[in-house]
């Protein structure tokens, strides 16, 4: 990829492809990030996958062939690629707040959250415009996407809430019970009182009965 030229343009699909001669650990870095992020891809967000993956690839050529700073200088790597689909994987997950996709969250941040160092331009050996372009297109592709894909299930509320149907007022029909008991309570022992039987003794006095001496 060289960027603002006619001949880097191709570059927008092959410079992914492409990688540093002098050091084999270049595409052994980015060959395991990328198998791992593209399964979690296709295995989490099946419905759009290929989508996020494909864009990711333009879009970041992209944005590396436009705004790219250092001239004559030739970009290389599957490194902006990877970028993306962390920033994707990351912020897709924080937004829709979908426990298993939150847990990947947790552990996209846990074991790739050090690459954010890489948007800034430590090393001219290394594309930060890669990396940071990359982070922004996973960062918008999350937002595009965001209600298509896995989604977290709603709570009956949420679906009446949603249909305009109030909830039920479940505290006031409690404390509705707890009266309509004690008033029934109490009406029960005022009939009782009501029907309660009164016996009345009268005690008559025998004439042939003597008081004891």
């Amino acid at each position: 990829m060289l960027p603002k030229s006619i001949e880097g343009l191709q570059g927008i699909l092959f410079m992914p492809l492409v990688h540093s001669t002098e050091s084999f650990n270049h595409i052994i870095n980015n060959s395991i990030p990328a198998f791992l992020l593209t399964m979690f891809l296709f295995y989490f967000y099946k419905e759009i996958a290929f989508k996020v993956l494909l864009y990711s690839w333009i879009f970041t050529g992209l944005g590396v062939w436009l705004f790219a700073t250092n001239k004559g200088a030739y970009h290389i790597g599957m490194s902006g690629v990877i970028y993306s689909l962390v920033a994707f994987l990351f912020t897709s997950g924080t937004l829709r707040k979908y426990l298993p996709l939150l847990a990947l969250s947790m552990f996209i941040a846990f074991v790739y959250g050090s690459m954010i160092w890489g948007i800034l331009p430590i090393s001219p050996k290394i594309s930060w415009e890669g990396h940071f372009m990359g982070l922004i297109v996973g960062v918008i592709l999350a937002f595009i996407y965001r209600k298509q894909g896995p989604q977290r299930p709603k709570y009956i509320y949420e679906i009446e809430k949603e249909l305009g149907i109030d909830p039920p007022d479940l505290e006031g029909q409690y404390w509705e019970k707890v009266r309509a008991a004690k008033e029934a309570e109490r009406l029960k022992k005022e009939e009782l009182e009501n029907h309660k039987t009164k016996i009345i003794y009268h005690v008559k006095k025998d004439e042939n009965d003597t008081p004891p001496s």
